[in-house]
């Protein structure tokens, strides 16, 4: 057995968000209900509640997502069993429990009843024989909500205690932090049947696109959210959220989208031939949001799809895309009450639109209900904002200070009430920028200040960053109160990103806050004080690049990529190009490492078209990054003179370090091409090894040290190779370079192993595989893998063997790594136990076809290593 199930799974700290699952949709426990949020969320924990209309029996699908980003469940009952639909032999109360991880805590919460269903009656007798349930009884939901939270404070403490002794985690992964599909942390209200349709549509795989179009505010991210989380079985291979929020060039969407996948652009192949082959034979749904941004691009996602016609593709965005295979799905505002009609007192026929004002106004007013006296104002409030629900919550949120008469009064100066019928998207954008400045305008000056120069920020941006940008601002020093004022106000959002506590704007209120800076003349001062603080953040993180905090930096700067993104558009649109070149060469062995040579290419070219007049540095910086794909993909001599002209911009420009690198990357160039001049290579690079090791770059030595060790290999002389892989590995292990001790140990170990030294190759790949590991390197984790596989088969142990030549060429697939032919040391021995033990090696493979990645890896490793690695597979 690979991996065994924890008796008690680790439960996260109160402040990291722990969700509470709460199961029963059933209108006779709507109270329990409220009073089950009210615990959840005094514990400061996010309450996951299932809300479809109060239905007895949602879709299964749908409440299967939520309890998978769940992790507690609290079970409510009363009289009711519920609906059992057709074709199902249980109804949704029960199944919901039966679909509960059985490691999930659950705490069961039963109403004293004497007229119960008989049904639930065996339901609730089969909890109590579960020893992984707690079984509590209530008598109202005034006492419920009490014994809710000191259940919750009991179990967190014990969980915590349990945890205490454990190691401590690894950094997380950014890329897998990014592509996870977001949790919204509020209820989805009136969306059950876009999402039924949706997923229809999905479902039939006629459409390789679906287009979800709307104007902004209407919903479209949060429905693709819920899509997304409601089709996790309609596609094995993986669910992926693309947030394109903050890519403003269509050449970026290329990048954006293998930094989700986790393919890393090195520039040694195409990335849409990458992409594409990760796709290719994968049955994945890419969801991309906020696409009008970069319409130009949409045909890229018809080559994708044309090569890979399992994948899907959930599209937001304001403007259709007019591409072949494209499925529009118009967004529509929430149900409004008909006019002349108010909002109705029973919450079981209320239109969506109320429903979810009633939700967002209880979460600043507890207590809040529709009433005789209020119902006519909040059905006006809805009718007059169309439906659309960034606006009702922004009016909801003003809850906190006026009545739902006074919010009507003030839309009515503000908001003229448009006609009936149906409206066109220009109109409905109107309506949500008019809802927004009012919602703005009850601000005072300072927190609306603050909110306009949040603007400049990408998606997720730290409390600490905000501070930095106060300096002579009229809000400096008061950073703290205006963001909390705009949290209460709906206008910024307080989110987590790896574990971090982070903020947020929405696409439009970011859009609404950068046009009222460029108004007031204040964009480009704001944008260069963006700037300058990213700017100051890279070169106070970039040292560590080089060597023991390589890890703890590559997972720093993976969390802020939105904002150095941002931070370079910011350099390069004011014109402060040198800035832009030095931003660019700081961070190099991050685009390395983290793979976005793609993306800095697109910089350096536009850099590059720019009028201004530029210093010889930057000319040198912005010519290398758009060299180094083509030294890989298209090598040429003309490639080689260019490389060499960086050197010599870099020479004249005082930049000894820089130019040695350049000649280091002119000697590896000259190794690509077909017809290699050996001496002139190998000259070349022993030269930037001799002035690399007198700077004291230690990793840009290693580095080179390695294309010496491949130079030899590839001339065969074999003794040489070893000798510069050793010493790359000397450096790099001395420097604490995880990256390059990674590389070189594999070549070495492949070496090794190619020459028969199978019990010195076997601890190097090992020891590559867990540095790989630790830097959520993928591409390294297949080596190491293949190199193991390789030792397996090596000594004949068939089985092992095949299941981890199958799980690393799912690791290849994924990411999109084609390059077999060249690190094929462990398919001649597999091919010969597959003559000698066809048998085992069929078991193996079908193994390795089953097998995650975490416990591919634990096969790899020896059982000592397992509590090591134990945490890092967490985060993949």
């Amino acid at each position: 057995m690979v991996t065994g199930e924890r008796e008690h799974p680790r439960i996260r700290t109160p402040d990291q968000k722990i969700r509470v699952f709460v199961s029963s949709t059933l209108r006779e426990l709507a109270d329990e209900r409220r009073a089950a949020r009210a615990a959840i969320e005094r514990m400061r924990l996010a309450p996951v509640m299932f809300e479809l209309g109060a239905r007895p029996h949602p879709p299964r699908s749908l409440y299967r997502s939520y309890l998978a980003q769940s992790d507690i469940f609290i079970g409510i009952y009363g009289d009711s069993y519920g609906w059992v639909a057709p074709d199902e032999t249980v109804s949704g109360l029960e199944d919901e429990y039966d679909l509960a991880p059985k490691n999930m805590p659950k705490l069961i919460y039963v109403r004293a009843s004497e007229g119960r269903d008989a049904r639930l009656e065996e339901l609730i007798a089969r909890i109590r024989e579960d020893d992984t349930a707690a079984y509590l009884p209530f008598r109202n939901a005034a006492e419920l909500e009490d014994q809710i939270a000191n259940d919750l404070a009991i179990l967190l403490a014990e969980r915590f205690d349990e945890s205490r002794s454990e190691p401590e985690h690894a950094a997380p992964d950014a890329s897998a932090l990014a592509s996870r599909v977001p949790v919204p942390y509020t209820t989805t209200i009136g969306r059950e049947r876009d999402i039924g349709e949706v997923r229809e549509l999905l479902a039939r795989g006629t459409d390789r696109v679906v287009s979800l179009i709307g104007p902004g505010g209407i919903g479209k991210s949060r429905l693709a959210i819920e899509v997304a989380r409601a089709t996790e079985d309609l596609f094995p291979d993986g669910v992926y959220f693309v947030p394109l929020e903050g890519v403003l060039e269509s050449a970026l969407l290329l990048p954006t989208i293998g930094y989700i996948l986790g393919i890393r652009d090195n520039g040694e192949a195409s990335l849409e031939e990458r992409i594409s082959r990760a796709l290719d034979g994968r049955k994945v749904l890419l969801v991309l949001d906020n696409f009008e941004q970069i319409i130009d691009a949409a045909p890229v996602l018809v080559r994708l799809y044309t090569v890979a016609p399992l994948a899907s593709f959930l599209v937001t965005s304001r403007t259709i895309l007019r591409i072949r295979g494209e499925r529009v799905y118009e967004v529509q505002g929430l149900r409004t009450p008909h006019e002349g009609r108010s909002a109705s007192l029973d919450p079981s026929t209320r239109t969506s639109a109320v429903a979810l004002f009633v939700d967002r106004a209880q979460a600043v007013k507890p207590g809040f209900e529709i009433t005789p006296d209020n119902a006519a104002d909040v059905a006006d409030i809805c009718r007059r904002l169309e439906g659309l629900p960034l606006a009702i919550e922004l009016a909801a949120a003003k809850m906190r200070l006026l009545t739902p008469h006074g919010i009507a009064e003030r839309l009515e100066q503000r908001l003229p009430l448009l006609t009936a019928g149906v409206r066109d998207m220009p109109e409905r954008h109107q309506t949500m920028r008019a809802t927004i400045e009012w919602s703005v305008s009850l601000l005072p000056d300072r927190d609306r200040e603050l909110l306009e120069d949040l603007g400049v920020f990408a998606r997720v941006f730290s409390l600490e960053a905000v501070e930095a940008l106060g300096v002579g601002r009229s809000w400096d020093g008061d950073a703290i109160d205006g963001i909390a004022s705009l949290v209460d106000a709906s206008l910024v959002k307080q989110t987590e990103v790896g574990g971090r506590a982070a903020l947020s704007l929405l696409a439009i209120v970011r859009e609404y806050a950068l046009g009222r800076l460029k108004e007031r003349g204040e964009a480009d001062r704001m944008r260069a004080a963006h700037a300058d603080y990213y700017s100051a953040f890279v070169k106070r993180l970039a040292p560590g690049l080089r060597g023991a905090d390589q890890a703890d930096a590559v997972a720093q700067l993976g969390l802020e990529l939105p904002n150095l993104r941002a931070a370079v558009r910011h350099l390069v649109y004011t014109d402060r190009l040198d800035d832009a070149g030095d931003f660019a060469w700081c961070l190099l062995i991050y685009w390395w490492i983290a793979g976005f040579f793609g993306e800095v290419r697109v910089w350096m070219l536009e850099l590059l078209d720019k009028p201004q007049p530029i210093s010889k540095h930057t000319r040198a910086v912005a010519w290398f990054f758009a060299l180094w794909g083509e030294m890989w993909q298209r090598p040429s001599e003309q490639v080689v003179a260019g490389l060499g002209e960086c050197v010599r911009l870099f020479t004249e420009a005082g930049d000894a370090d820089a130019a040695a690198m350049a000649l280091a990357a002119r000697g590896t160039a000259r190794v690509q091409l077909s017809d290699i001049d050996v001496e002139r290579a190998e000259a070349e690079l022993l030269e930037a090894v001799r002035r690399l090791h007198e700077l004291g770059n230690g990793w840009a030595e290693a580095i080179s040290e390695v294309s010496l060790g491949r130079l030899c290999w590839r001339r065969g002389a074999i003794d040489e190779a070893l000798a510069h892989f050793d010493r790359a590995s000397e450096v790099a292990r001395a420097g604490g370079d995880l990256f390059t001790t990674s590389v070189a140990g594999n070549l070495r170990a492949r070496l090794n192993f190619v020459r028969g030294e199978i019990d010195l190759a076997e601890p190097e790949f090992l020891e590559t595989l867990l540095l790989s590991l630790r830097l959520h390197y993928d591409e390294g984790v297949a080596y190491g893998l293949e190199g193991v596989c390789a030792v397996a088969a090596a000594r004949g142990d068939a089985w092992r063997a095949a299941a981890l030549a199958v799980a690393a060429s799912s690791v290849r697939h994924r990411i999109g790594v084609f390059d077999v032919e060249a690190f094929t040391v462990h398919t001649p021995h597999l091919e010969i136990l597959r003559g000698r033990d066809p048998e085992a090696v069929a078991r193996g493979e079908a193994a390795g076809e089953e097998m995650s990645l975490a416990e591919a890896v634990l096969l790899a490793l020896p059982d000592e290593e397992h509590d090591e690695v134990d945490e890092i597979l967490q985060h993949w």
